[in-house]
């Protein structure tokens, strides 16, 4: 077993100028990004893996992290995406029938900086008072440099407000994810940084899933011949997307069957003319409450984001494409989670309905695309709709 005396000290530099020390984990040297925390107990995998977390170092606020090691089922793309990753205490060793290695070794072998035994409850607190912000964690020979140049080093990085991310992540050219079993449906999906779970529930009800590149035109969306289109989760500030707004803008005109989540209900927004903001700290984990104020009905779900729409709760919205309502809001603290479309087909969520990792509540909004495909329209199971009461 390796002793903390074999292992290089870290720290972690916030750019409010608060520094915490402790070791190195996975990688040594330097990363930079914006401080976000996840307050899943589970899922790391799913999380490093998750493109949304590009240019974002991670706190876990679980204390154990990595006790059930990495295999090669739950990626959710092909390489760990985050900036830097931050742990209480990692696990020594993995245990677990399915793991193939340890997340020590994948972080080190992918070149993720990282860092252990820092205080992440203390970090939590300080970021959900203080707000997301630029971080730095150093290590080995990066880390020997005075306080001073390390905070300026920091303070350097680039901010997440403003920064266009989505194409650095996106595939560079398209692919199909054929539907299981007999096919119903073609799907042309935006691919703004998309999970691999996204398509294969898709497939899963005989979908045949067209994954395209960020920058796609609507040329090249109308060649697959889609029965509807979807957009997909991404990291970034979506008042950068003015390409894809103005694409989903066109698929909201020619009244095509849309459904979008995260990055995808934010470019929804946009193209109905609502505004975009950044949260203080965001929304991260899978255990987020979340009301969908249709059927009255409470879901535990999993989110990723630190930007959401801003439209009205208390009311229908009248927009270039007709009535838009919110249809889902966060319980914790009343954040659009949810638009939908009154006439014509379109709706989208800001969580994560694909459960990887996180509780399968919201599953159903892949029926409901299918439902949307099908009849042109979304028959809500109570048939009534609260959207003009408050959830405070």
């Amino acid at each position: 077993m390796t002793s903390l005396l074999d292992i290089p000290p870290a720290v972690l530099v916030l750019e409010d100028g608060r520094i915490m020390h402790g070791h190195a984990y996975g990688a040594v040297g330097t990363a930079l990004g914006e401080a976000v925390f996840s307050t899943g107990m589970s899922g790391y995998q799913e999380t490093l893996t998750d493109p949304s977390y590009h240019r974002q170092v991670v706190v876990m606020t679980a204390p154990h992290i990595g006790n059930t090691g990495v295999n090669d089922e739950d990626q959710e793309s092909d390489q760990i995406w985050v900036a830097g990753y931050v742990v209480r205490d990692p696990a020594i060793r993995p245990s677990n029938w399915r793991s193939t290695r340890s997340l020590q070794d994948d972080l080190y072998d992918q070149g993720v900086v990282g860092i252990s035994g820092v205080d992440t409850r203390a970090l939590t607190r300080h970021l959900r008072e203080r707000g997301a912000m630029r971080v730095g964690i150093f290590s080995g020979a990066d880390g020997h440099a005075s306080d001073a140049e390390l905070l300026e080093r920091v303070r350097s990085a680039p901010a997440m407000s403003g920064a266009e991310l989505a194409s650095q992540v996106s595939t560079d050219s398209t692919y199909v994810v054929p539907a299981v079993g007999a096919k119903r449906f073609t799907v042309a999906a935006l691919d703004l940084g998309i999970k691999s779970m996204t398509p294969a529930q898709m497939a899963a009800r005989g979908i045949t899933v067209h994954v395209l590149p960020a920058e796609s035109s609507y040329e090249e969306v109308l060649a697959v011949q889609p029965d509807g289109v979807f957009f997909s989760n991404g990291p970034g500030d979506p008042a950068t997307a003015d390409g894809q707004v103005e694409l989903l803008r066109q698929i909201l005109t020619d009244r095509l069957p849309f459904f979008g989540i995260c990055f995808g209900n934010q470019l929804l927004g946009r193209a109905l003319g609502f505004g975009t903001y950044k949260l203080k700290y965001g929304h991260r984990g899978i255990n987020q409450p979340v009301l969908d104020r249709a059927t009255g009905r409470v879901e535990v779900t999993a989110h990723n984001h630190g930007f959401a729409v801003d439209a009205p709760l208390d009311r229908d919205s009248d927009t270039e494409h007709g009535r838009v309502r919110v249809s889902h809001v966060c319980l914790n603290d009343d954040v659009v989670e949810g638009l939908e479309c009154l006439d014509i087909p379109a709706f989208s969520v800001q969580y994560h309905p694909e459960a990887a990792a996180g509780p399968h509540d919201s599953e159903y909004l892949f029926d409901r695309f299918v439902e949307l495909m099908r009849t042109g329209h979304i028959e809500h199971p109570s048939n009534t709709h609260s959207s003009v009461e408050t959830t405070a």
